[in-house]
């Protein structure tokens, strides 16, 4: 069962429509890269991103996040120039094709992140909690919509070698405190938390991290849990990232029970049939 010790908010004001996240939602994943982990160059046409858009609609997604800048461990930075290139037009092409759809945009660049929420899009997912463009705050509460904050140490070329903690789960608290706080003090309270797995962590420390996420609901905020076919599922199953669903499906269980409220997966179904099966056994007297 969920913790009940902490009141975690149960809303985000989207555009003026609050959703409710009582019982948790889903976002689907569209990458518009050539090289992310698992679905990088499926989905860089037109026709092949918008028959997938329409696919995660159908299949029950809540959100759709589109990114057009790699995180994965090691990946190549690119100019904002190319995140532009990639990410506008695709977000002007679905919007225009499905005009309802709630679109968080994947960036942790301010300039994309204002042009984006003036083209349609709805909340920002910012991977490095502002971190790498120090105008992401202020941007956020210029634009008025919900900020996605994820917890990682570096960047994604050099994060592999920054895994040392003391305290792993009073280190990510203190990390969430400080910016929540700032973020407080701009005037954006629509705030979601991402612990960010597999972002400067050992598979030790996400598995870690998945045991006490329930400790997460202190900070008050609806907690986003991403976990989709990464490597602490494929590298302890001795598999690769094609055979990784059935592991997802698994760790998105525990983190639905831990509190999550938010489940960010490549693989929409699944994660619909998951809430279901939780909140069914959970919620039965």
């Amino acid at each position: 069962m969920q913790s009940k010790v902490f009141s975690t908010n149960k809303t985000l004001n989207i555009r003026s429509t609050l959703i409710d996240l009582t019982v948790p939602k889903v976002m689907g994943i569209l990458n518009i890269t050539p090289d992310s982990f698992y679905d990088g160059g499926r989905f860089t046409r037109k026709e092949s991103f918008l028959n997938h858009v329409e696919e995660m609609i159908e299949e029950g997604a809540d959100f759709i996040d589109v990114g057009g800048y790699s995180t994965r461990p090691g990946a190549v930075e690119i100019s904002e120039t190319e995140e532009r290139h990639r990410v506008i037009p695709a977000l002007q092409q679905i919007l225009k094709e499905f005009p309802r759809v709630i679109i968080s945009v994947d960036t942790v660049r301010a300039a994309i992140a204002r042009e984006a929420i003036l083209e349609g899009a709805s909340l920002i997912n910012d991977v490095s909690g502002g971190e790498q463009d120090v105008k992401m705050f202020e941007a956020v509460a210029d634009l008025h919509v919900p900020y996605c904050i994820m917890h990682m140490r570096g960047t994604p070329q050099t994060m592999t070698k920054l895994t040392h903690y003391d305290n792993l789960m009073k280190e990510i608290v203190l990390y969430f405190n400080s910016k929540i706080k700032r973020l407080h003090e701009l005037g954006v309270m629509d705030i979601i938390v991402d612990p960010g797995f597999g972002f400067a962590k050992t598979p030790d420390q996400n598995f870690e991290l998945l045991n006490h996420l329930d400790y997460l609901q202190i900070l008050g905020k609806p907690i986003l849990a991403g976990l989709s076919r990464k490597s602490m599922i494929w590298k302890t199953l001795d598999t690769d990232p094609q055979e990784a669903l059935n592991g997802t499906t698994a760790l998105n269980t525990m983190a639905l029970i831990k509190g999550a409220g938010i489940l960010r997966v490549h693989d929409v179904r699944e994660a619909v049939e998951c809430i279901r099966l939780v909140e069914k056994t959970t919620h039965t007297i």
